[in-house]
């Protein structure tokens, strides 16, 4: 495995995973509630959970827009065909309610609260990624 150096983004990478942090920090100090993405979501129209969610997910679809009075985006490359991306949202909503949780709510803050759940399921949804990228990149030959 080698490294892209010309187009590895150390320092936006980490200044990201910095930010979630602080934002995943911010929300269980200030409000109680873990920042899992999919439990935000998926209740996002529930009246009694408070607008605290809406601000969220507003800040969530804001930021790129925020990103880019910094910095142009990255140029995108899609190399599926249109079709597989709503079967793999559908596949990665459908893991996320079997797993009790997606990769923010096990991965960022589950590990941070040393959870014994939360890292098996980050184990788990880990290996399968790297599983599915061996067979779709190696064995299937895309």
């Amino acid at each position: 495995m080698t490294i892209d150096l010309i187009h590895f983004t150390f320092w936006q990478s980490l200044a990201g995973g910095m930010l979630i942090g602080l934002a995943a920090s911010m929300l269980i100090l200030l409000n109680g509630r873990i920042a899992g993405i999919s439990g935000i979501v998926g209740n996002l129209f529930n009246v009694r959970q408070g607008a605290w969610r809406w601000a969220f997910v507003i800040g969530l679809l804001l930021s790129p827009y925020l990103y880019r009075l910094i910095e142009a985006f990255p140029a995108a490359q899609f190399e599926l065909r249109w079709p597989v991306y709503p079967i793999a949202g559908l596949l990665v909503g459908l893991g996320s309610r079997l797993g009790s949780g997606c990769t923010s709510g096990h991965g960022v803050c589950g590990l941070s609260r040393l959870s014994k759940r939360s890292l098996v399921a980050t184990l788990v949804f880990m290996g399968t990624g790297f599983a599915t990228v061996y067979v779709v990149r190696h064995m299937i030959g895309r």
